[in-house]
């Protein structure tokens, strides 16, 4: 067949043997643990001031919290940032 044929069904096939334990050229990048519940207490918010600060649902606050989900995209990048610097991101929107 062709070239890109080729490198398709090496892929797959490399994908089928890391799906199975079997050894492969499949790089798994995992991002770092967020704890959003500590990021929080450093900004000595209630949950519930947290979110109204930060345009969170409770509800997803509190399962980040509990570790039954993971923040991701924006709103990782949000509290990674809080995480860095509060008080900075607190004046940003507060104004």
């Amino acid at each position: 067949m062709g070239k890109a044929f080729d490198e398709i069904q090496e892929g797959l096939t490399d994908a089928i043997s890391y799906s199975k334990g079997k050894k492969s050229k499949v790089v798994e990048h995992t991002p770092e643990e967020i704890n959003v519940k500590a990021i929080r207490e450093k900004t000595g918010m209630s949950q519930q001031r947290f979110c109204a600060a930060f345009g969170i649902s409770l509800g997803t606050l509190r399962h980040w919290e509990q570790g039954l989900r993971s923040p991701r995209g924006a709103a990782r990048v949000l509290l990674k940032v809080v995480q860095k610097n509060p008080e900075a991101v607190i004046k940003a929107i507060s104004e």
